[in-house]
Order: C-alpha cells, then structure tokens, then sequence
C-alpha cells in the first residue's frame, strides 16, 4: 500500500491499530465532526463522505466487484468498482484513487467527478445504516487488475445488459443502483452512446 499523509496518521508509530475516522457532514456535505467508522454505521446512522468510483475498460464495460466474505458491512454482496470513506481533511478525489489502488492494485488512467449523491440505505443482514453524502468518480483502468483477497473476492467487467441480468441473480450492496443511477450522466459522457449506459 503507498504510504501517503492520509494513510500515516491512521498507524502510529507504536504499531498500534487506531479507529479509523470519518468526517461526518450536514446535508450540503459540510464538515461537522469526524466519528468511529462502525460506530457511524449503527443504526439510525450518522450523515459522512463517501465515495463511489466507476471504472469501464476500452469497450465501455463497467468493473464490477465483489466484497470480500471477509468484509464486517456488506460482505460477498457485488458492487461498483470502489466505494469507502476519505479520512478526515483527505479529498474525496485523492481517497477514490488511493482505494483503488489498494482495493484493486490499479491507478485509474482517467478519474473524473461525476457529482454527489446523498442517501440512507439500511442494509437488513447486519443492521448498519448507510447514512452518506457520496461523492462520484468515472474513469477508465487500462491495466491488468491485482485485487487484494482481504478486499476484494470477485471482478467483472459488464456491459449494461450483462449488470441487468446479473442483478438479477446475485445479491448487490443496498447503494449499488443509488450511486449508479446519479453517475449516469458522467458514465454516458465518458463512454459513449454506443456502450449503452
């Protein structure tokens, strides 16, 4: 994993495990504070950054992944290319391209935003509530994949009619369609109207 600021201040020097902060924010994605990662996850939940990245190859087929069985929120369930959390003051642009990294051994060789979305999805198998001002990323991987096992249990790319018949017979997270839909309009400029999105 590169070491970057963001990254540094979550290990201290002792070799400790610190909680992992995020920034929660009002509804026009103002910082407010920062909480414990899980404990903003408990229900009824409390409003923080987000992000969601959606890569496509050089067909216009959208990487899909597959949350490690290992995972405490949403495991095994199928999702956009990357989603997590900026750490307190790190920009959600620099946290996207830093999860990919991490999560899929990848630098997007184009990274857009593509808006903000703000919803609240419970999620029924574990009971934590997704309260969360998201923000959007599109961009294209034009280099083989190296997913970490503790992330990531699956990939695929997909065109729109292979997502709309694998929606229908696996399980995605309870965001997936919320952030997919508000991309769209991004997902179609940067791909084209012969992808299909």
């Amino acid at each position: 994993m590169p070491i970057t600021p963001a990254t540094t201040t979550q290990i201290p020097s002792n070799g400790a495990t610190e909680a992992i902060l995020l920034e929660l924010v009002d509804e026009n994605g103002v910082t407010i504070g920062t909480e414990e990662k899980l404990a903003a996850h408990q229900p009824p939940g409390r409003l923080h950054r987000a992000f969601s990245v959606f890569l496509f190859d050089e067909r216009g087929r959208l990487l899909l992944q597959q949350r490690a069985l290992g995972k405490y929120h949403s495991p095994g369930v199928w999702s956009n290319t990357c989603c997590g959390h900026p750490y307190p003051g790190e920009s959600p642009f620099a946290a996207a391209a830093r999860r990919t990294y991490e999560e899929l051994g990848v630098s997007p060789t184009l990274l857009a935003e593509a808006g903000t979305v703000r919803y609240n999805h419970p999620d029924p198998d574990s009971g934590l509530v997704e309260q969360e001002y998201n923000h959007l990323f599109v961009g294209l991987v034009q280099s083989a994949l190296r997913p970490d096992p503790e992330e990531v249990g699956a990939t695929a790319f997909v065109t729109p009619d292979e997502l709309t018949e694998r929606h229908l017979k696996d399980t995605f997270s309870a965001w997936f369609m919320t952030v997919l839909d508000a991309a769209r309009p991004a997902v179609r400029e940067l791909t084209g109207p012969a992808a299909g999105w």
